[in-house]
């Protein structure tokens, strides 16, 4: 049980990517805008599906298959028996080629009760590239009741709820949590990479323009059901400051800083990883998503091989892989599930 590297997977999806996670990947075939998406170390299908978005590994197998046949390797005994034979947690590369819909992810108690699911979907973003001018939408800037929701959704006022959202800056290095029942939405030009709850859970508040079935717009559920998962309330400066990343100042280990706020924790965790001289990784199931340069990703002890890193891999790293050092002129995320 050691490192795996792992390769593209890209479930269809219903807007444009740029290219730019072809690029990122240096993928052999042109990425266009066929790839908005590589869903990484994945053991969650796209919602209505059987299979499409779970992660292979490099001898064919599915990620959860694997799982499934030995979870405590995989995930630990702490993990398993908190969340059974489930990573309990996505990690994506998302392209926006155009500015996404306005939507919104219902939270683990909605879910529980109209989804059959204990998760929803909260996420969080680290900006890895952005476009001069580039922004996120976040937040109703005021109250917004629901018959006025309702109302924009029914008429496909697409000017009333982008005014009605905050427009938030960002540039690359930033980090931003989203949590379930926030609207929003992802500006033309951005790279991101994703880490959330494993569902693929999504209301779109806004279908103009888009190539969607509107039953699965809604998640399949009445419109007045679906949007009573939205959070209308209004998100001044304040709460949608709080919501930013403060990755460049909590050091957690050496080499390793915190990336999101500790209102993620519940969900999953992120961390930032630069050498210095080395970066240290503790046991657990985690995805590594190399940003930066050269590296090598190699055991403590134990007969785990080192492994050579570059700017675009993504691993999944197993609970028994053991304590790993990365080494090199060299940048990563690495996200892992709640603790």
């Amino acid at each position: 049980m050691q490192p795996m590297p792992l390769a593209a997977n890209t479930p269809d999806t219903f807007y444009r990517g740029a290219g730019r996670i072809g690029r990122f990947r240096g993928w052999a075939e042109p990425g266009g805008d066929a790839h908005p998406e590589d869903w990484i170390a994945s053991t969650t299908a796209r919602f209505g599906a059987d299979r499409s978005g779970m992660s292979a590994l490099p001898d064919g197998r599915l990620l959860a298959d694997a799982i499934a046949e030995a979870p405590e390797q995989w995930l630990g005994a702490t993990h398993v028996a908190r969340y059974g034979a489930d990573p309990a947690v996505l990690v994506k590369l998302l392209d926006a080629g155009q500015r996404l819909p306005v939507h919104v992810h219902p939270d683990r108690r909605f879910a529980g009760t109209h989804l059959a699911s204990p998760y929803g979907k909260t996420e969080a973003w680290v900006i890895l590239e952005a476009a001069p001018e580039a922004v996120v939408y976040l937040g109703f800037r005021r109250d917004v009741d629901a018959a006025e929701l309702a109302g924009w959704v029914d008429a496909r006022d697409t000017g009333a709820m982008l005014d009605a959202v905050n427009r938030v800056p960002v540039r690359a290095g930033d980090a931003v949590l989203v949590p379930a029942g926030l609207p929003h939405a992802i500006g033309e030009g951005v790279l991101l990479m994703e880490v959330q709850e494993p569902t693929d859970f999504s209301v779109l508040l806004e279908q103009e323009g888009f190539p969607v079935d509107p039953a699965s717009a809604l998640l399949g559920l009445s419109s007045d059901l679906a949007l009573a998962c939205v959070d209308r309330t209004g998100w001044g400066a304040d709460r949608v400051a709080a919501l930013r990343g403060d990755g460049q100042s909590r050091s957690l280990r050496p080499g390793a800083r915190r990336v999101f706020p500790e209102a993620a924790d519940e969900f999953f965790a992120a961390e930032l990883l630069r050498p210095d001289p080395v970066s240290v990784l503790d046991p657990g199931f985690s995805v590594v998503v190399v940003t930066a340069g050269h590296g090598v990703l190699e055991p403590e002890s134990g007969p785990a091989q080192a492994l050579p890193v570059t700017a675009g891999d993504t691993l999944v790293v197993p609970y028994a892989a053991g304590a790993l050092t990365l080494r090199g002129d060299v940048a990563a995320i690495r996200a892992r599930p709640a603790g």
